[in-house]
């Protein structure tokens, strides 16, 4: 009974402050978007499938970062020579996570849980790291607040199965609190030799950025 009432109070929050937010930002996100296309170039959303409760897939909308740039054949270049000072910004300041207040909206993900990752991840995982999946995905969650990117895979999958096991209304709240904070001290955005994460179950001497 106690969870299902803090269940509720959950989505009536992620509700609540998506919407608000959503318009209360609209003139920034506008200008974001205006701004992301000058500089960044087309399309300005990034959209991507990301498993979400259960791991069921559903969309993820998030501003670009990086821009097309590609070799004399065609492929993309490495994360590293398409990231601009712009786009690190907007991953400094997590602006680019704005969008995903209309994935919380529409309820497919939460204000606050495991951070969505790839697809591709789902069949790498442990038993013990596929329950991750068993609550709905953040924006911000326990391991954003405890290192971020700054983590290991591991440690970060570590981090998420605690929240899982440990969830409560509560803790949603000191997790918020504590996402404002490393917010304002820009802290953990970036891993250690890497402007983005390296791929999770990937030998990164041979993949190098990804």
């Amino acid at each position: 009974m106690q969870k299902g009432v803090q269940r509720f109070a959950k989505r009536a929050l992620d509700v609540v402050v998506s919407g608000i937010l959503l318009l209360a930002l609209l003139p920034c996100l506008a200008l974001l978007w205006l701004l992301v296309k000058w500089k960044l170039g087309s399309p300005a959303i990034f959209r991507q499938p990301r498993p979400g409760l259960r791991g069921v897939p559903f969309t993820i909308y998030k501003f670009r970062t990086m821009t097309d740039a590609r070799d004399a054949a065609g492929n993309l270049l490495p994360d590293d020579a398409r990231m601009t000072k712009f786009g690190d910004l907007l991953r400094t300041l997590s602006l680019d996570e704005l969008p995903e207040l209309f994935n919380v909206l529409t309820g497919k993900m939460s204000l606050v849980g495991p951070r969505p990752l790839r697809m591709q991840y789902l069949g790498r995982y442990t038993a013990q790291q596929m329950r991750r999946h068993d609550v709905p995905p953040g924006i911000t969650g326990w391991a954003q607040v405890n290192g971020r990117n700054t983590l290991t895979w591991e440690q970060r999958f570590e981090l998420d199965v605690w929240y899982v096991d440990h969830w409560s209304f509560g803790l949603d709240i000191q997790i918020l609190f504590k996402t404002v904070y490393q917010v304002v001290r820009r802290a953990g955005v970036s891993p250690q030799g890497h402007v983005t994460m390296p791929e999770f179950g990937i030998d990164h001497r041979e993949a190098g950025q990804l």
